[in-house]
């Protein structure tokens, strides 16, 4: 199988570019190859190379730099998949493309299931579901595989900032009603590789996605607020007796971008359709945080 990898320098795409190889022939991409700012440049590279899956990896996350930079976000999230998606059709290839939690409004008293009707509150989410539409407009076999809170030890996440602060300040204030569930980038490129090799072991050698073509949610089980996570990430990292770290309101900690109070993803469907459970959040922050350098 041939496959083609966007975003390879990002959390996600970083972790899929070290287990997507016992599956197949990877052409792992980055901006400087495959830019998704300039949706006209995708298809000659998409052609060049005739992949027979698209792992589309590659997004604008700055949630809420998204809203001074509404159409950057918009081309990026929203536009280019969907160009990304008719590229594959012309060459036979099936699209993995991630989304988030942020397209729901937060309003839910249980996890988000992936029928459930969305309504994002901010740029961000707004092009990351323009950019799921766009796939499944395409009409071709894909999975859109939404997550949320994401974190690694690469990059600009929740997790590197906590740490970071840590350093500096005996006294953080984090936010306590904001609720969902933290996921490690290793576990989203781990059940994703799962899937997929399940799927080659069934004898789906060129159509990996065929028949189970739709919307999964992907996040790590449990659930927690940021002062939860944060808590449990200073825990860890045994400074917590250093630190103090105090609950607050999001109203105390205004942002450009308006989250969800509630954004906790249902992985129901995904254990029936796929047979793969997802690990509790604690476990994976666990095991991210073993490999830092001590």
């Amino acid at each position: 199988m041939k496959i083609l990898l966007t975003g390879k320098n990002g959390q996600v795409g970083w972790e899929l570019n070290r287990l997507l190889p016992k599956l197949g022939t990877v052409f792992a991409l980055g901006k400087d190859q495959m830019d998704l700012s300039k949706p006209e440049t995708l298809g000659p590279v998409i052609q060049g190379i005739r992949p027979d899956l698209i792992i589309n990896a590659a997004a604008y996350t700055a949630v809420d730099k998204a809203e001074s930079e509404p159409e950057q976000a918009m081309t990026i999230n929203g536009v280019s998949p969907g160009v990304i998606a008719e590229e594959a059709k012309k060459v036979g290839a099936e699209v993995i493309h991630y989304s988030t939690d942020y397209v729901f409004d937060g309003k839910a008293t249980s996890p988000y299931k992936e029928e459930d009707p969305t309504c994002p509150l901010n740029v961000y989410g707004k092009s990351k579901l323009a950019g799921e539409r766009a796939v499944i407009q395409a009409g071709i076999p894909y999975l859109i595989l939404r997550t949320g809170w994401v974190y690694s030890l690469r990059g600009s996440n929740f997790l590197l900032t906590m740490l970071k602060l840590a350093k500096i300040r005996n006294t953080i204030k984090v936010v306590d009603d904001q609720t969902g569930g933290p996921t490690w980038a290793r576990s989203i490129a781990a059940a994703t590789t799962c899937i997929l090799e399940q799927r080659l072991k069934e004898g789906a050698t060129k159509s990996p996605i065929l028949p189970h073509s739709g919307i999964f949610h992907m996040s790590c089980g449990g659930e927690t607020h940021w002062f939860g996570f944060a808590k449990k990430i200073i825990e860890l990292s045994g400074l917590l007796e250093g630190i103090e770290l105090v609950p607050i309101p999001t109203i105390e900690y205004p942002t450009p971008a308006v989250r969800p109070g509630y954004s906790l993803l249902s992985n129901r469907k995904l254990k029936q359709v796929f047979h793969h459970e997802m690990p509790p959040w604690q476990d994976a922050l666990r095991e991210c945080m073993d490999s830092l350098p001590r």
